[in-house]
């Protein structure tokens, strides 16, 4: 009857016990994935990293923006600058006298 006593009291401390076991457990594993996940804390380095990039690609775009806007305004047709159009017209045209130098300034 002892050994009775001493299972039936082994069932009831691990019945009373698996509940809180699986509670650690679900907390370990989310703990674990906040720190070590995609969108842990060791992601956060990474994270830096690509937004640094994204700043220099960004900056390059936005020069590259003010150079187009710069360019448009100097073709608006109420007041186009001369230059702005000799340029255009001899660059689409492929036209130029025999005794000019044509020096691509690049683009």
């Amino acid at each position: 009857m002892a050994r009775a006593t001493k299972s039936s009291k082994f069932r009831k401390t691990m019945r009373k016990a698996v509940w809180p076991a699986v509670g650690l457990t679900l907390m370990a594993f989310f703990g674990a994935y906040a720190v070590l996940g995609p969108n842990g804390m060791f992601a956060y380095g990474d994270y830096k990293r690509q937004l640094a990039l994204r700043g220099k690609h960004y900056a390059v775009l936005d020069h590259r923006r003010e150079v187009l806007k710069n360019r448009v305004a100097l073709l608006n047709p109420d007041h186009a600058n001369p230059d702005m159009v000799d340029e255009m017209v001899r660059k689409e045209l492929n036209v130029a006298h025999p005794d000019e130098v044509i020096v691509p300034l690049g683009n």
